[in-house]
């Protein structure tokens, strides 16, 4: 079982207790005031970089606001994206459509409205942003290995081996556009560090062709996203992260030819910020001699936690009566919703007082990345997943 105190000071704890008082469940409390300290921790890791905030994260105003007042640029996946950060008043040289999968008339709104800086890992994509948003910088995402020691890993729908990369690249000056640079992503919540460095490898070498050979100097690595929330469990500190990143591309630039450098963090900025608050709608067991308990909250997959799937997001759980229990035993935690596959946690090990009764609050900690923005609007008639804001 773990203790609140691994998490949050007693102040931060008590802000988080005191926004929950007299609300219904279930709720999603965000502190607004830890995203800050995250993001200007990214900031002093990084001074020389640009911090494109993965909008998909959290795509809330309130964050939007959050960030874009503290000099965060913003990397949209969609024209709704792009709309939400334009309403706040976000310039759109401040804005990457990050997307490679979009419909040609998305580019061309997304470049009426200023937005000058595409993704692409495709011909088909690149034709359509010359066509729509001509002149426009494009950076090539290539596939990564690093799904083996991600939380969260991706699949090979995004990205391209590096030898199209080099073809896309030149085939973007051709039709008119800037060969602008490289992306690429080593899967999120990744825990190993060394995946940036082959991935570095991987650019540094697209970098070197393209000039050797094509008189092309590319002028940015977009690292993408990837540093680890704390979960359940452990990783480096975002410290260690930077420290051997930064290294890595000292290592194959140098200080005078460092390319301009984009970061794309969204979960490690967003994550420890948020805490879903539940009740326990039921405990059963499922036979007489059985004794692990199944434990039904009233929220699950289709409130919020979609990233339980396959028990991938292994989030810390609390509930009061960790504070005085003495024995523990094993659960599986469930949803609410009528579809089997609404459950969070069936195989891994989470353990819960032995005095756990239903009516009980379970806090689910680190849960302010990617649980907003994939609730459900109606599954089984259950409203969408409130959330509450804090300073």
């Amino acid at each position: 079982m773990i203790k609140i105190d691994q998490y949050f000071d007693p102040a931060g704890w008590q802000k988080f207790t005191k926004a929950a008082e007299g609300r219904e469940t279930p709720f999603l409390v965000v502190d607004l005031n830890r995203i800050k300290v995250k993001f200007n921790e990214m900031v002093g890791l990084f001074p020389d970089a640009k911090i494109h905030y993965a909008m998909k994260a959290s795509p809330a105003v309130e964050v939007i606001n959050l960030l874009a007042d503290l000099g965060s640029n913003f990397d949209c996946a969609s024209i709704y994206e792009l709309d939400r950060v334009l309403d706040c008043g976000v310039d759109a040289t401040r804005i990457s459509y990050g997307n490679t999968i979009k419909k040609a008339k998305d580019v061309r709104y997304a470049f009426e409205k200023g937005v000058t800086l595409y993704a692409t890992d495709s011909e088909a994509d690149l034709k359509n942003i010359a066509e729509q948003a001509p002149g426009s910088n494009v950076f090539v995402r290539i596939l990564v290995e690093g799904s083996d020691t991600a939380e969260w890993p991706l699949s090979r729908k995004f990205g391209c081996h590096p030898d199209m990369a080099v073809d896309l690249l030149i085939q973007a000056h051709k039709l008119g556009l800037v060969p602008y640079g490289v992306s690429f992503h080593v899967g999120s919540q990744q825990k190993s560090v060394a995946v940036w460095n082959d991935a570095l490898l991987m650019v540094k070498d697209i970098f070197d062709q393209l000039l050797h050979e094509q008189g092309l100097k590319l002028q940015m690595i977009n690292l993408g996203g990837g540093f680890p929330a704390k979960y359940l469990n452990q990783i480096n500190t975002i410290q260690d992260y930077a420290g051997s990143v930064k290294q890595y591309l000292l290592d194959s630039y140098g200080v005078d030819d460092m390319p301009e450098i984009i970061l794309e963090p969204g979960r490690s900025l967003v994550a420890s910020s948020g805490v879903l608050v539940s009740d326990v709608v039921l405990i059963s067991r499922k036979a007489n001699e059985e004794t692990t308990r199944w434990v039904y909250t009233d929220v699950g997959l289709f409130q919020g936690l979609i990233e339980t799937l396959g028990e991938a997001i292994k989030y810390p759980i609390y509930t009061p009566t960790m504070a005085t229990s003495t024995q523990s035993g094993r659960v599986v935690l469930a949803g609410p919703t009528c579809d089997s596959a609404d459950i969070m946690y069936e195989e891994t090990d989470y353990q819960l007082p032995q005095e756990l009764a239903i009516g009980d609050k379970i806090y689910w900690l680190a849960t302010g990345a990617y649980t907003n923005s994939y609730s459900s609007i109606e599954f089984n008639g259950f409203p969408p997943l409130e959330v509450v804001y804090v300073d």
